[in-house]
Formats: structure tokens, sequence, C-alpha cells
């Protein structure tokens, strides 16, 4: 008598994860940084409406269900070097993004809905043939007639051979959340790069530095040339309590007044906003100290750039 065969034992199924890297790409100015936090929930990148805020590759990560979204914010392409002395830093933000453009999975490139110009086509130009581009059409809410779009719409697409079209306002966070659902195919199959609930791959230190720029360039406005910088001198932590010394980095005598403000109340505000939000970011309490110096020159020297903390 011959023995029953055993029922076969089903293979057990393994859900498949996905990941990959999406740049964000576009003009300076046009929405970047604020579409990368309302992806992520919170802020990662900082925000002004002074052009080149964003001086860094951003690496913000986002995991939903199996799939990881590893998206990087990069510096606003600059195509009008008017601010005289500045040519090593643009040099070095024009390099992050095209450095970043070669090794990503797919590309949001961001306009603002119903423009095109010069300095738009100029970033489109460097995305390589071929990449899954997605056009992220931003400030739909400022759009009056929202039918003018079927036409400029027609001719993005004979400039470029865009995946798909997304109008947005990258300042409501569902709104720019959508844009999940539309990436996800483009991403491959493959183990994801950071451990679930991984935020950002910068330090505090880092974040630190950004905010307090941030805020430097809030409370200052036009009066201060976008050439000024943030450096970290001392990051201790102690316990719960972060002791943070920092210097702010200026061009010129006149430039250090503008910050420091009359009788030191600007800098004072600035330190204010930004230990407030520093103790929000990391949850503790922070005592940060503020320095001004004038360092002439600074954006036009390769080497004090390095020093800086500029790739």
């Amino acid at each position: 008598m011959t023995e029953p065969i055993p029922p076969a034992i089903p293979e057990p199924v393994v859900a498949t994860q996905r990941c990959g890297l999406v740049a964000i790409v576009g003009r300076p100015n046009v929405g970047k940084s604020t579409l990368l936090n309302g992806l992520i929930g919170q802020k990662v990148s900082i925000t002004s409406r002074k052009a080149q805020t964003t001086r860094h590759r951003i690496t913000a990560v986002h995991t939903e269900g199996d799939t990881q979204f590893v998206f990087v914010d990069t510096p606003g392409f600059q195509t009008r070097h008017t601010v005289k002395g500045a040519g090593a830093l643009n040099r070095n933000l024009n390099k992050t993004v095209q450095s970043v453009l070669g090794d990503v999975d797919v590309v949001l490139f961001v306009v603002e809905a119903g423009r095109f110009g010069l300095d738009d086509a100029k970033v489109l130009a460097l995305v390589p043939p071929g990449k899954p581009t997605i056009l992220v059409a931003n400030k739909l809410d400022l759009v009056h007639r929202r039918a003018e779009l079927a036409p400029w719409l027609k001719s993005m697409q004979e400039r470029h051979p865009f995946s798909q079209f997304v109008p947005l306002a990258a300042t409501d966070e569902k709104d720019a959340r959508r844009l999940f659902g539309v990436v996800q195919p483009y991403l491959p199959e493959q183990p994801w790069y950071y451990e679930e609930g991984t935020l950002t791959d910068r330090s505090e230190r880092f974040m630190a530095s950004e905010i307090i720029r941030e805020k430097l360039f809030r409370l200052t406005g036009d009066e201060l040339p976008y050439t000024s910088t943030v450096v970290i001198d001392q990051f201790k932590e102690e316990g719960a309590l972060r002791r943070i010394a920092a210097t702010i980095v200026v061009e010129r005598d006149s430039h250090k007044g503008i910050v420091i403000g009359e009788k030191g109340d600007r800098l004072k505000r600035i330190g204010t906003e930004a230990r407030v939000e520093l103790e929000r970011l990391f949850d503790g309490k922070v005592f940060l100290e503020l320095w001004v110096k004038v360092r002439s020159g600074w954006a036009d020297d390769a080497a004090r750039l390095k020093s800086y903390g500029y790739e």
C-alpha cells in the first residue's frame, strides 16, 4: 500500500520592497523646499523668500507601506550670477544640482503653474535623457483661470517628454502628498536604504546651522545679501540640554550692523526664534549663543567654502 502524498506547503509570500531616489529640482524660489517639507510632514529643508536659501543636498526619507521614498532637495540652479564675489558659491550650488540628477531614479521638475522662463529651461536642460521626469506645476492656488493651463501644458509636453503632470499647491500638505502615488511605480524593487522611521540623513549639528540661517534670512529680508552663512562652532549634548555656539558670517561691516540691529535687538530675535524652533525639533532645552563676524570674499574662496561645510 503506497503512503499518501502529503499536501504541498505553500511558499511564504514575501512582500516586495520598493526604494529609490527622487530629485526635486527647479529654478530658485519655485517652492522646492516647501514641497519637500509638505511631503515629509515636517520641516527638513529651510525656506524663505530669498532666492538660494537651500545650499546643500538635503535628503529626506518617507516610508509608506512597502515603499521607501528618498527625496533629495537641491539648491535652485543659479543662472544669474549677479552677486559679485559669489562665483565659487554659485559653482558649488550648481555642481550639487548636476551631480544629484545623475544618481536618482525619478525627477520632480518643479515650475510655477502657467509659467516657463529661461531660468526654468536651463534647469530642464540638465535632466538626463530617458530619466522618468514628472512635471510638478506648483502654486496652483495663484492661478485664477485654470482653463489657461491647457495650452501651457501642451507647450510643456512639446518641450520635454514628461512622464506625468501634477498640478498642486506645495503649501497644502494633503495636496503635496498626492505625489506619493504618482512616484511609487517609478521606483525600483529593491531593499530600503534606511531603517523605518528615519527622517533625514543630516545631523543635528547641520540642522541647527540651517534653522539659524533661515531665521537670519527671514528677519533681514532684502537688506542682507544671500552671501551670508552660519558656522556651528560648538555643539554639545548634556543630557536633554544642547549647548550650541554659532557664528553668522557676513561679507562687510555694514552687513554686520544689519544683523545685529539697533541695540542688538535683531540678533536677539534671530537667536530667540532659532532656539524655540530647535527646542521643538530636538524635543529638549537649547542654550544658543550667536556671534557675527566679517569674512570678506568667503563666497568666492573654494578653501573657505569647504571649511564652512560646502561639499
